[in-house]
């Protein structure tokens, strides 16, 4: 629990997935991930988007997901990449969102999209940038706005590179969103900073960010499996503290009911693979 890793929006849709089976009646995967928005909206005051439990609801094995939060549709990417292995590693530094910070930058960015007369950032470019100086807007609305709008960019050309297995580029574009997320969006901390910066001399390895909401938490890493062994392991241990935590991990599937359950709502059938 706050590692960064939708924890809280993985408990949500455990419990929903729970909920349907012991009812017997299911909604949609993607109605599953807003209901359980709603409820850390209403119950904690977390004011999240919606990736994490949707990722959590829609998941597949062996595959990333690219989501667009505009519409709430989704492409299934392959992460056929035998060569390469995915670390997370925990700083032990505990975030809480639900303070000031975080509903914060949700605040300045809507506040950067009311001002070009655009719903979210998510129909913005880099020419809205422009715009934004040319209002004489607030520097931090600037660049929270220009953190999202190249992100958004850097997320599309992640997914390109995936599909054609090119990790060198992957790993260049994790650095370049880490160092968006810390020195424009300001949700880093100097222990994640330290992590990645680390991880830069590193051997073999072709990226790193830190994950979540920020200020704390983890940071996920993308090595080489030809310099990834036991010693390299050790040798990454060497370099950080005893405090942080690193596993190996593999993409798996979203929590998922038993397939042809019925829905109470419409009477559709749904069936559902992993």
């Amino acid at each position: 629990m706050g590692s960064g890793l939708s924890s809280s929006a993985s408990l949500e849709v455990a419990v929903f997935t729970l909920l349907e089976q012991l009812t017997g009646a299911i909604v949609h995967p993607i109605q599953k991930a807003k209901l359980c928005q709603k409820a850390e909206h209403e119950f904690p005051g977390m004011p999240c988007g919606i990736m994490d439990q949707y990722i959590a609801a829609m998941g597949k094995k062996d595959h990333a997901l690219l989501i667009d939060c505009r519409s709430l549709e989704s492409t299934q990417i392959p992460m056929r990449i035998d060569d390469t292995s995915i670390l997370v590693v925990n700083s032990n530094v505990k975030h809480q969102l639900t303070g000031s910070e975080y509903p914060q930058r949700r605040a300045q960015c809507q506040e950067a999209a009311d001002k070009l007369g655009k719903p979210s950032l998510r129909s913005a470019t880099i020419e809205d940038l422009k715009q934004l100086e040319q209002l004489k807007c607030d520097k931090l609305v600037i660049m929270r706005a220009r953190h999202v709008i190249e992100e958004i960019y850097r997320t599309e050309e992640v997914a390109k590179s995936l599909i054609e297995k090119d990790m060198k580029t992957v790993g260049d574009l994790f650095f370049q969103s880490h160092e968006s997320l810390s020195k424009l969006m300001e949700v880093s901390c100097p222990e994640l900073d330290q992590l990645v910066d680390i991880m830069k001399g590193m051997p073999g390895l072709y990226g790193a960010r830190m994950t979540g909401g920020g200020f704390g938490g983890c940071v996920i890493v993308l090595v080489s499996l030809h310099y990834y062994s036991v010693k390299t392991l050790k040798c990454l241990e060497a370099y950080i503290n005893d405090n942080h935590h690193i596993s190996q991990e593999t993409p798996t599937a979203g929590h998922r009911p038993p397939p042809k359950i019925k829905d109470i709502n419409d009477n559709k059938v749904f069936i559902f693979s992993s």
